[in-house]
């Protein structure tokens, strides 16, 4: 990923240096199991342990690997070399039983699990904003729009509160991805075992704090990393959700709300009266990005027999770039709601930008209780509605010196109220806060 959408902890974290311990990890851990049967000197781990901390994998071993790379052809093979001349002696017991799928994978799940656990906090950061907002808006009233078209009331914490309840969502998605990855595999080749026994791969897996993959073949199954990459798209989704209901409100003719603008920003280069929503719409490319990462992930979960290495290109690319921008957007995100301007004023006067057309439904409604039908009554609202909307009027003036519509002050007066949208605002906060404790 470049470093303009990445986050200091995602850039170390895929990191050749980072990777390469982590496949240390992997290989002291299984000949720490190895001297349990005797098929490798006790005390064999703690001595390369006891040489990695006196010499730890850092850039200039990287580069080595790199080197010997370009000679082998083979990452696996150039890194266990480049352990021997490091380590000497001791590190001829690295690597015993073991195939590269082993180590790679069983250390690339270490490493998607440490991501997981960056991307729950920025989640869960992002979640909380959201509900906090809500709150602060619960009982804002604004339009709600469908179709892009002023519908009826409703508010603006209610608007936030249905993202909130997305990011929840995207919590439970993320947290059942972070499980599923989290598998060891030490099968040896093409899975059997013969190589290395299944004890062998238990105690690597106790050691790192994963479980066993129960069935495996030469490798972790690729479904796992799909379940992952779409958790991550989805989330990317709700912060795009968020960023086009931000775009949309900042228009000129809207003006609802608007993201925040710092002092010495600038809008445009030739128009200084400029303020764009920029963040939301970086955002809203952001989780493009992450949505793409989904079909390459799929097509990598069915490859050739025990094992290809068609995938391997792919998640080189995928994985670091996903887990980085799903940090990086919500993060992003979550600033853009700290500075978010919401111009309540501006609401209040966009609801009756129709003149009166908003209440129709409620207008229907007491024509029916009046005693006519549906059609009629229908017909009727319809007819001076389709007025108003030429500009003839207020849907109120117009149903008050109908004769074919019986409606008194005291019906017209309840028909227009607004606060009547919202007599239910509390209880669908309630219920989310109930939903989210469980």
């Amino acid at each position: 990923m470049i470093a303009r959408y990445a986050t200091p902890e995602t850039t170390e974290l895929w990191s050749e240096t980072r990777r390469y311990r982590a496949w240390l990890e992997v290989e002291l851990a299984a000949t720490e199991a190895w001297e349990r049967t005797g098929e490798v000197p006790a005390g064999t781990a703690a001595e390369l342990r006891d040489l990695a901390r006196a010499r730890p994998i850092d850039d200039a071993f990287a580069a080595r690997v790199a080197e010997l790379e370009a000679e082998t052809r083979h990452d696996m093979v150039a890194f266990t070399r480049a352990l021997t001349e490091r380590f000497g002696p001791p590190a001829r017991f690295v690597h015993r039983g073991l195939t590269s799928t082993d180590v790679v994978d069983t250390a690339q799940n270490l490493l998607l699990r440490d991501a997981c656990a960056l991307i729950r906090n920025d989640l869960a950061a992002f979640a909380e904003r959201l509900r906090a907002a809500a709150e602060r808006y619960r009982r804002t009233p604004t339009i709600g729009r469908t179709h892009g078209v002023h519908a009826e009331p409703t508010t603006f914490g209610l608007k936030l509160l249905n993202l909130a309840a997305a990011a929840r969502r995207d919590l439970r998605r993320l947290d059942a991805a972070t499980e599923a990855i989290s598998v060891a595999m030490l099968s040896g080749s093409v899975g059997t075992y013969a190589h290395v026994p299944p004890e062998i791969e238990a105690h690597v897996a106790a050691a790192l704090g994963l479980a066993v993959d129960p069935v495996t073949n030469q490798t972790v199954a690729r479904d796992r990393h799909a379940q992952l990459l779409f958790a991550l798209a989805a989330l990317g989704t709700t912060i795009e959700r968020l960023a086009v209901e931000i775009r949309h409100l900042q228009r000129t003719e809207v003006r609802e709300a608007r993201e925040g603008f710092a002092p010495g920003q600038t809008g445009s280069s030739s128009m200084p009266h400029k303020k764009n929503p920029i963040a939301s719409e970086n955002l809203t490319g952001v989780a493009r990005l992450l949505r793409s990462t989904v079909a390459p992930a799929l097509e990598n979960v069915a490859l050739w027999h025990e094992r290809d290495i068609s995938h391997s290109s792919v998640e080189r690319v995928v994985l670091p770039d996903a887990t980085t921008l799903a940090s990086y957007g919500l993060r992003r995100a979550t600033r853009v709601l700290d500075g978010l301007v919401v111009d309540e004023a501006r609401m209040a006067e966009n609801l009756d930008a129709l003149h009166g057309l908003i209440h129709s439904q409620r207008a229907l409604h007491a024509l029916i209780d009046r005693g006519l039908m549906r059609e009629e009554a229908y017909a009727i609202v319809q007819r001076h509605a389709l007025a108003v909307w030429e500009g003839e009027g207020t849907l109120r003036a117009r149903l008050a010196a109908d004769p074919e519509a019986p409606l008194a002050d005291g019906d017209l007066d309840a028909v227009f109220d607004a606060s009547w949208y919202l007599r239910h605002v509390d209880a669908v906060f309630e219920r989310f806060d109930r939903e989210t404790a469980s």
